[in-house]
């Protein structure tokens, strides 16, 4: 070179360098295989050196010409796959005169070290760190431009201080893993039919004869179908947009909001209707976030909100397309729902089990109960675990019985160990995640939080996504927007249906209950079906009192045949509230057959109306105020009744214990019983007409007669003064007297007005069913 072609070198790299090398590859992903070989380590052993096997004639030597600089790139790499290592770019030398590279080199990936020390890892925290695969490997190929035109090697080390990878895992290395323009064409096409990476590897893997030929892996197959949906989408969503405006010019009320510029769309997008919104009023106690479209089996990164409503059937609370999922763009959507929302969070929310997910709820939703979907998390144990379920049989069975037919924290606990003893598992990496989220998912940590669901251990039919049978793997943006609305539709129709059936037909009563009576009539109908089933159920169940402290009385509920296992229920009479120790209550809104079977034994004739939720009642739409209070009224009598009988009773009962302990204790009880009979007796025959002074009666049985007679201590005579006192107090009893009779008559107008009022809202409610049964017949017959 003469002194015109002075040249300034950019170091970036060469022996010391660290990951500041120019690297065109892309970061591994967790699950990648690393460049180390698996028999080789990440570090060769000090002082030894590996030298290639191979074609002497195919391996490079100094003196070497190429074509171009990137001719001799692909020949150092296709040796290094011949011989097991992968090559990068490592540094460069460029000309004074006008910045042309006038020399490269490559070297093994292996070369320099990783520099722990810099700035870009000092000031954050890595959250998913990658392994250190450098281990300062001399080998490397460096070559020089000619004034020819041609590139000829300057330099080649041929030695390497780390083992070779065998010839069937040299596919895993980085620099030779590309996807080819066939393979290319292959993955398009089976994508769009809706198959998923791990299917559509399987079938390259059978066209290529081997995972060897394929010459990529899975990761790299799930970032090509990832990045391909990313650029359909920059060319769709723009339809989608068109369309959200369309749906608000239409319709004020309607919401949408865009993340970022709205012109130049990159991050995502969420909307919801009018009825959305009004139902999140209605039922937004439990949301299911719903992210099945999110995988790279599907065209759509599409979310929907999903709840629950009175019949059980799924409603949607908005939608959401996932263009950027980041955890600040999930924290945007989490807000901009919130907002839609009117800001009240609801009690609890179900995902799948994601950690990005599970950052940004803890963000927006402190308070909410966050629970990961049981039932995904049994799907992806049967791709994690495929060889165990291939092996034993019964693993599916042991995996089931252990997370949903435990009833407590220390039975799951004692049957989770056993299951990862038994089939060797205690080391299993996914199992330990899941096994430390267990408080999110097992449903023995979940019971005490409303999550809407008539079953712990069956699915509800809001974890079926809203739009199943609608929207599918091959569904495009264009042919959403019709499936969408038509889902809707759909899903209109069925709740139209249920409310027709719940306001016009009569469910048959298998008991003479009143409390099935009561609950045949504030239940829909598919809810008073399951309450049916826990009241009928207490028909083979015993409650025995097992501890009694006067306020408080603990029963044990027991299957009759079935002593070993029991459940508890702890009863207040005065307050006329119960809990058992299944929490079906707490968990699905509705009473258990443990807490009916204590209501039976103890005389409880109604349902208390704190145990009678309004969302799952016929009028949970209502808007009526006073709509509750009918209900109240309407077991009024029968609750008052209850409670004077049950506080009676509980304090007999502990009379009855105690005047049985000796003869004296006896004798006077039973002279305390028979004093007390004829009093209730004397009120029973004159109710209504005995006025009480100072809480006592006063009785004259002189002239063959009872008169009640009021004493303020003298009976031979009395003064003025007493005179006066006793007229007072007979006239405060009249006029308490009439109080009472005045306020029995306003209850009884009262009564009748909300019947008034039920009746009205049945009617208007049935009108409603009939105005939209008229519509779908009309649209029918266009």
């Amino acid at each position: 070179m003469n002194m015109e072609n002075e040249v300034i070198e950019f170091d970036i790299g060469l022996g010391g360098g660290g990951d500041d090398a120019v690297d065109i590859e892309q970061p591994l992903d967790d699950e990648e295989m690393a460049d180390s070989s698996p028999t080789g380590g990440g570090s060769g052993g000090v002082g030894e050196v590996y030298i290639p096997e191979g074609d002497p004639d195919l391996e490079p030597y100094e003196g070497m010409e190429f074509e171009s600089e990137e001719a001799a790139k692909a020949f150092y790499n296709s040796y290094a796959r011949r011989v097991g290592f992968s090559t990068r770019v490592s540094s460069s030398r460029r000309s004074r005169k006008d910045g042309a590279i006038i020399q490269r080199s490559f070297v093994c990936a292996k070369e320099g070290f990783r520099n722990l020390n810099e700035k870009r890892t000092k000031d954050r925290e890595i959250k998913r760190p990658r392994i250190i695969t450098r281990v300062g490997c001399k080998a490397s190929l460096s070559v020089k431009i000619q004034d020819s035109g041609k590139w000829v090697v300057s330099g080649f080390v041929k030695e390497h201080n780390h083992e070779l990878v065998p010839p069937d895992q040299v596919h895993c290395l980085r620099s030779h893993r590309q996807i080819s323009g066939p393979a290319k064409t292959l993955i398009d096409t089976l994508q769009a039919a809706g198959m998923g990476p791990r299917r559509i590897m399987s079938a390259l893997i059978k066209e290529y004869g081997g995972i060897s030929k394929v010459g990529f892996t899975e990761v790299d197959c799930r970032n090509y179908m990832r990045n391909n949906r990313q650029r359909s989408l920059e060319g769709d969503i723009q339809l989608l947009l068109d369309y959200l405006r369309q749906m608000r010019a239409d319709n004020p009320a309607f919401f949408y909001a865009v993340q970022g510029d709205e012109e130049q769309c990159t991050g995502n997008v969420f909307w919801a209707d009018p009825k959305a919104r009004a139902y999140y009023t209605y039922f937004g106690d439990t949301v299911t976030f719903d992210t099945t479209y999110r995988s790279n089996r599907y065209r759509l990164p599409f979310a929907p909100f999903i709840g629950v409503n009175h019949h059980g059937q799924p409603v949607l609370f908005g939608c959401a397309f996932l263009i950027n999922e980041s955890e600040a763009s999930f924290v945007w959507l989490f807000k901009t729902w919130l907002m839609a929302m009117s800001g009240c969070p609801p009690v609890s929310i179900t995902t799948d089990h994601d950690a990005v997910i599970r950052s940004a709820i803890m963000q927006v939703f402190p308070e909410t109960r966050h629970r990961f979907c049981k039932w995904h998390i049994f799907k992806k144990c049967q791709e994690k675990l495929s060889h165990v379920f291939l092996k034993h049989p019964n693993f599916e069975a042991d995996f089931h019985k252990s997370v949903n037919l435990t009833d407590s924290v220390e039975e799951f606990e004692s049957c989770w160990l056993s299951l990862v003893d038994k089939y060797d598992l205690r080391e299993h990496e996914w199992l330990q995640t899941i096994y430390s989220a267990r408080g999110q998912w097992v449903p023995v940590y979940l019971r005490d939080t409303f999550f809407a669901e008539m079953s712990i251990t069956q699915r509800s039919d809001s974890m079926n996504s809203y739009f199943d049978g609608y929207v599918n793997a091959s569904t495009n943006l264009n042919q959403f927007f019709k499936l969408y609305e038509k889902a809707l539709e759909s899903r209109n129709e069925k709740e139209v249906k249920a409310d027709y059936d719940t306001m016009n037909t009569s469910p048959v009563l298998k008991t003479p209950s009143p409390m099935e009576k009561q609950a045949s009539e504030l239940y829909t109908r598919k809810l008073f079906t399951r309450f049916q089933e826990e009241l009928v159920g207490t028909l083979t169940f015993m409650a025995s009192k097992v501890e009694d402290d006067e306020e408080i009385t603990v029963y044990q509920v027991e299957k009759f045949g079935e002593d070993h296992k029991a459940n508890y229920v702890k009863f207040n009479v005065l307050e006329m509230r119960a809990t058992c120790s299944c929490q079906m209550f707490e968990f699905s809104g509705l009473l258990c057959r443990h807490v009916l079977a204590v209501f039976r034994v103890t005389n409880v004739l109604t349902l208390p109306s704190h145990y009678i939720l309004k969302r799952w009642t016929r009028n949970a739409k209502s808007s009526v105020i006073l709509e509750e209070r009918a209900s109240d009224v309407f077991s009024s009598y029968l609750e008052s009744h209850t409670v004077r009988y049950n506080t009676l009773r509980h304090e007999a009962f502990k009379f009855v214990d105690e005047g049985a302990e000796s003869v004296d204790t006896y004798n006077v009880a039973m002279d305390a019983l028979q004093e007390a009979a004829r009093r209730v007796a004397l009120a029973t025959k004159n109710e209504g007409r005995i006025p009480i002074i100072n809480g006592r009666i006063r009785e004259d049985s002189t002239n063959d007669g009872i008169q009640a007679k009021y004493s303020t201590g003298d009976h031979q005579g009395s003064t003025g003064q007493q005179l006066s006192e006793d007229d007072m107090d007979i006239k405060i009893q009249e006029l308490t007297h009439e109080l009472d009779s005045a306020n029995r008559k306003c209850e009884v107008y009262r009564a009748n007005l909300l019947s008034v009022l039920r009746d009205i809202e049945d009617h208007k409610q049935q009108l409603s069913v009939k105005v939209q049964n008229i519509k779908l017949s009309l649209k029918d017959g266009i």
